[in-house]
């Protein structure tokens, strides 16, 4: 059903309040416009295009949670934060991650989402990687979304050591695993 423009604008809004992380695509289809017209009306709602909507969320709901390094430090957005337990964030790969010549992720980028991500949940001021095991399954183009998911898995409180392990994907296909032994202050 087709709604008036005041309507659709509307129930925009409050759509992207419920969930920041709704596409323009995703939009577009639920109120059967076209992106360009959801554009179009984020413009004059004045919100923000998803990528900076969900910086701005990350950045209200861990600014203070993040213990080990300031958020602004972790590469990639975090979208879900336990710490201790585990962390979720998101990497859109662009220009500036790819080489020139076949627009393929560096792999820095990729363990650099990962690493970041190992060091951010954990629940000390300080966290060092003591020794990382990574494996990248395959090749990550430009455009493509990376989303890192880390899970504590063991937490030596004797040595002062945590385990984190950290898997990346590009929608449901693994594309990045490591594991990593961070050295933490205390326990």
């Amino acid at each position: 059903m087709r709604r008036n423009k005041r309507e659709r604008q509307a129930l925009l809004t409050e759509t992207i309040k419920e969930n920041p992380f709704i596409t323009d695509e995703e939009l577009a289809d639920k109120f059967t416009v076209s992106v360009q017209t959801i554009r179009l009306d984020r413009l004059e709602l004045s919100i923000p295009e998803l990528r900076e909507r969900i910086k701005n969320v990350a950045e209200r709901t861990f600014e203070d949670e993040v213990r080990s390094l300031p958020i602004d430090e972790v590469i990639g957005e975090i979208i879900d934060m336990d710490l201790d337990q585990s962390a979720i964030s998101i990497l859109d790969i662009r220009k500036e991650h790819v080489f020139k010549r076949n627009q393929i992720a560096r792999g820095h980028h990729l363990f650099a989402q990962a690493n970041s991500l190992a060091v951010a949940v954990i629940n000390d001021e300080l966290a060092l990687t003591a020794k990382a095991n990574i494996r990248f399954t395959r090749s990550v183009k430009e455009g493509e979304r990376v989303v890192a998911k880390a899970k504590v898995i063991h937490i030596d409180e004797d040595n002062g050591r945590t385990l984190v392990e950290v898997t990346s994907f590009v929608n449901s296909e693994i594309v990045f695993k490591g594991d990593f032994e961070m050295y933490r202050s205390h326990v």
